[in-house]
């Protein structure tokens, strides 16, 4: 009798190689393993050989990286999207994509259920089962860091042992991380103290911005309807444009990020995360955003853009508010053309130029000289008819204090 098929998320490290294992021995699923690249370089290849070394009936390394920029990072960045002021969501971007895979590769293969190596307290356990359950919705999820019994690291390396998982003898860096072309992000271990800094040697894309170059680097990204599509007047890809913008950027350290967030399930959670070609693009967004604005739909949309964080954070890319959402932020961005020089230097990433072929930056009308057909003699009555309601209230206020109400009884 066949066993039931289960695809499982699978990086190749000790925890999920383990739950490749005990989706067989303790539930009785063949495994399918899926690996996305995502742009972790030859990892995913490894991954795959390990996965069917370990006991996977086939294994399935996806090249997604065009996909993930064009499709997931693009829309995202549109929007002008950071969660708590601060998080680029590099993480959360990649769940939906994943997710959308490992349905469509249990479609493929006839699998039953989906799986991921995603812990009881995290983010990724809902945006991994929220995006599967949206667009499958009999799909069976198996999250074994909530089913099984296994207490602690000493019952994972019992359990590795036995079934002749190898093991590592020590841990050099103890903290997880999760890496895509748009950041990588370390969290848990030593990490977990919010008043510790993190170690000098934890990161990996951005050189320290006390070692940077002393001398600043200039930088021109050019914009077409919302984005980026040249660096420096090189059109690349979107996958090939950030990873372009991460070496340029982080040469300079620029995008390093400390931060304590909440989590949907109801923590909070320290996250130390790299950005570097993440955040250059998004300032440079924004200043040609600056120039081919509005100035009620820049403050619109600005209004708009932390609930579509919260949507992508918490696992809802799937969700008909993020679509109808997406669809007015889109519909803003086809404003967004032009370019922004950046000069880059130890850390930081500053605007100094913008311009645009429709901008509606008017020299004349701003400048100090005379010109432009702006009558300054108007601002008079603009100014006492904003100042009305509150020369009304002051009034009401001076009479009410001149003729004080008789205390009650």
């Amino acid at each position: 009798m066949n066993k039931p098929k289960i695809v499982l998320a699978y990086s190749g490290g000790l925890d999920t190689s383990i739950i490749l294992k005990w989706l067989q021995t303790e539930r009785g699923y063949d495994v399918v393993a899926f690996t996305a690249d995502l742009g972790q370089g030859d990892e995913v290849e490894e991954a795959r050989v390990k996965a069917l070394n370990t006991g996977a009936v086939s294994a399935h390394a996806l090249d997604l990286r065009e996909e993930f920029v064009r499709d997931y990072v693009y829309p995202m960045f549109r929007t002008g999207a950071l969660y708590e002021g601060y998080y680029l969501l590099g993480t959360s971007i990649a769940r939906p994509l994943i997710a959308k895979k490992m349905v469509e590769i249990a479609q493929q293969e006839g699998a039953v259920a989906v799986s991921h190596g995603a812990t009881g307290k995290g983010n990724d356990q809902v945006r991994f089962e929220l995006s599967a359950y949206a667009l499958q919705p009999d799909i069976i999820t198996v999250a074994p860091w909530r089913e099984w019994a296994f207490q602690g690291r000493a019952d994972l390396e019992a359990f590795a042992h036995e079934h002749g998982i190898p093991v590592p003898t020590t841990k050099k860096d103890p903290w997880s991380t999760d890496a895509n072309l748009l950041h990588i992000s370390y969290e848990g271990g030593i990490l977990e103290d919010p008043w510790a800094e993190p170690p000098a040697h934890m990161f990996k894309l951005t050189v320290d911005p006390q070692q940077a170059p002393d001398q600043p680097e200039y930088v021109e990204v050019e914009f077409e309807r919302g984005n980026a599509v040249a660096l420096n007047g090189e059109r690349l890809s979107p996958a090939d444009l950030l990873a372009k913008a991460n070496q340029i950027a982080g040469a300079h350290g620029v995008g390093r990020l400390d931060l304590v967030e909440n989590r949907f399930v109801g923590m909070k959670s320290r996250g130390v995360y790299e950005t570097p070609g993440g955040t250059l693009l998004y300032h440079a967004r924004r200043a040609v955003e600056s120039v081919t604005l509005d100035r009620e739909v820049l403050h619109q949309r600005d209004q708009l853009s932390p609930k579509y964080a919260e949507l992508v954070y918490n696992g809802f890319w799937f969700a008909p508010e993020r679509e109808a959402l997406q669809v007015y932020f889109d519909a803003v961005a086809q404003a967004v053309t032009g370019t922004a020089r950046l000069k880059l230097y130890k850390g930081s990433a500053t605007v100094v130029g913008r311009k645009a072929p429709v901008s509606l930056y008017d020299k004349d009308l701003v400048s100090f000289e005379a010109g432009g057909d702006y009558n300054q003699h108007d601002a008079e009555a603009f100014i006492k008819l904003n100042a009305l309601r509150l020369r009304v209230k002051a009034r009401a206020e001076a009479k009410a204090a001149q003729n004080p109400e008789p205390a009650q009884v």
